[in-house]
């Protein structure tokens, strides 16, 4: 008997002897433990709980709305070609108004945008864009041909202040030349986003596949 109560210590001690494994039911207690030395109220306790529950909040990498499947989202070669079709329109706009303007000698071609002819230009391909996008739908001429459009992860609508960002703001930025790189990551990235789409949390779609979803196909 004495030889096994021994074997029962020493098991113990080495028992003891190891690193625990997996969490510590106790942690919890040993934190509420470490305020012993400024005791706080059960109403102090649950405010900073509350407060500080933001730090412990993981950032969710799934959109608040409009999650929809990666294969859902409009590719780089199809948004190229609603680009292309969208810079013919813009360029027809342009021709008819300014084009006349020119041909009546009331202005003078210019690609300077701190020209007359050069900032109305601007106007109009940035007004193209962004009255589009809000009043269509997230569509302009280019995507509708296609049967894509604009959606946001955070918005059932697209909103004012989404649009000027991704087709005021950025797409002016997205028009020097050397900063079309921004739109290379469509290509690589999950949801298909260019960097206008990363700065509104937007991305684009493509119909057809919302419809077949949907159950729209044959209606």
């Amino acid at each position: 008997m004495a030889e096994m109560s021994e074997e029962k210590v020493d098991q113990a001690e080495r028992r003891n002897d190891q690193p625990a494994v997996g969490p510590d039911p106790t942690f919890s207690q040993k934190v509420l433990q470490s305020f012993e030395k400024e005791p706080m109220s059960p109403e102090e306790i649950k405010e900073n709980q509350n407060k500080w529950g933001k730090y412990t909040k993981e950032a969710k990498d799934e959109p608040r709305t409009n999650n929809f499947p990666d294969y859902f989202y409009a590719g780089f070669w199809i948004r190229f070609f609603a680009f292309i079709i969208d810079l013919v329109c813009i360029g027809s706009l342009t021709r008819l108004s300014l084009g006349v303007a020119v041909n009546l000698g009331w202005l003078e071609a210019s690609d300077s945008y701190l020209s007359i002819y050069g900032l109305i230009a601007l106007i109009l391909y940035l007004a193209y864009f962004v009255l589009l996008t809000k009043w269509n739908h997230g569509q302009t001429i280019g995507k509708m041909i296609f049967g894509i459009r604009v959606i946001s992860f955070d918005e059932e609508e697209l909103s004012w202040p989404t649009v000027l960002v991704r087709e005021g703001a950025c797409r002016f930025i997205l028009k020097f030349p050397w900063l079309l790189i921004g739109y290379l990551p469509t290509i690589f990235s999950q949801r298909k986003q260019h960097i206008g789409d990363y700065f509104s949390n937007t991305s684009v779609v493509t119909i057809n596949l919302i419809k077949a979803f949907n159950q729209e196909m044959n209606r």
